[in-house]
């Protein structure tokens, strides 16, 4: 196996861990709307990932930053023809940030509304644009002999990658959901697992049109295997919720995600960028890659920089272990 066969797996893992624990804070931002029921039970969720969520956009930088320096054709494609959804995506992301930093600066109702407003609509925004964006970079796009987007936003829209953000949006809602169960208690802990079953039935219906698409397009024998380990587990994770089971249930919701994810880069291998005018302009993990001593260099810091994030995230996790509630919250003090 080549170095550049290489950076496409460990970017795949990158966005594979992205997805899971960023996934169930979009998720637990999407229910500050949909379960939360007044202002202390909002405050319950957002305390359930305010020690992680930024952690959790660390593997964001870095799958981005792996692209960047491992494949510079495939990160200039992308982001000069994804530029608008890709903007938005980043302009949510750095207004969620200030929200969940800012929201309790003040006591104002009006003002603590606002910014939990924000929270529910970045959240929301990116789940959907995320499935939009990796639904376009594997059904294939417009890329010219120059390996240019020369397609439009609008061609972006397409049936296959709307249906692919509708995936995205209530696969990471229901993780989020779980999440929700597996760390309150009391009512919103009963509501939470009530509200996964619903989000979950939606999900397998959405998730399994969508996988079947994606295997009936470029599927092989692999991809196959993930499809039904991804479907299999959704429904084992539903099961696991309404056992009772949370933490079975999130486990198993994650491995819905990482197994859904790498159907989606096993269909895409060899390509990064697949071109829907030509199939020789499509952009491939030996024509996008950089020199093979870049990517030696960026082999050895990864080797020695990866296990001391995995660890201290980890630690992160663990120390913010317990459950909380309501009866947790205390009144704010300005």
């Amino acid at each position: 196996m080549e170095l550049h066969d290489i950076w496409f797996v460990l970017i795949a893992v990158l966005w594979t861990g992205y997805f899971f624990l960023e996934g169930f804070d979009f998720g637990v931002g999407v229910l500050t709307r949909l379960l939360a029921r007044d202002r202390a039970e909002k405050r319950v969720l957002i305390n359930t990932i305010g020690p992680v969520w930024d952690g959790n956009e660390v593997w964001l930088l870095t799958a981005g930053g792996a692209t960047f320096a491992a494949f510079p054709e495939w990160y200039a494609t992308l982001f000069s023809g994804f530029y608008l959804p890709l903007l938005l995506i980043l302009v949510c992301l750095i207004i969620r940030g200030v929200a969940f930093e800012y929201r309790a600066k003040r006591p104002e109702e009006h003002w603590q509304r606002n910014w939990e407003t924000a929270i529910f609509w970045t959240s929301l925004i990116p789940a959907f644009l995320w499935g939009v964006a990796f639904g376009n970079i594997v059904h294939g796009v417009k890329i010219d002999a120059e390996f240019e987007y020369v397609g439009s936003v609008g061609d972006l829209l397409n049936p296959y990658a709307l249906l692919g953000g509708l995936v995205t949006l209530t696969l990471f809602t229901f993780h989020g959901t779980v999440f929700t169960a597996l760390k309150t208690v009391g009512d919103i802990r009963e509501r939470a697992r009530k509200l996964a079953l619903r989000v979950g039935l939606v999900t397998a219906v959405l998730a399994s049109a969508f996988l079947l698409w994606t295997q009936a397009d470029r599927g092989d024998g692999a991809s196959l295997v993930a499809l039904v380990v991804a479907v299999a587990a959704l429904v084992a994770a539903l099961v696991a919720n309404q056992a009772g089971r949370e933490g079975w249930s999130f486990a198993l919701s994650g491995v819905t995600i990482v197994a859904a994810v790498a159907m989606l880069f096993l269909t895409l291998f060899p390509n990064v960028m697949p071109s829907t005018l030509d199939a020789d302009w499509s952009l491939t993990v030996t024509n996008a890659s950089s020199s093979p001593y870049t990517l030696k260099i960026m082999t050895w810091l990864a080797v020695i920089a990866t296990p001391l994030v995995m660890l201290y995230q980890g630690w992160t996790y663990w120390v913010f272990r317990k459950r909380i509630g309501t009866q947790h919250i205390a009144d704010p003090v300005h």
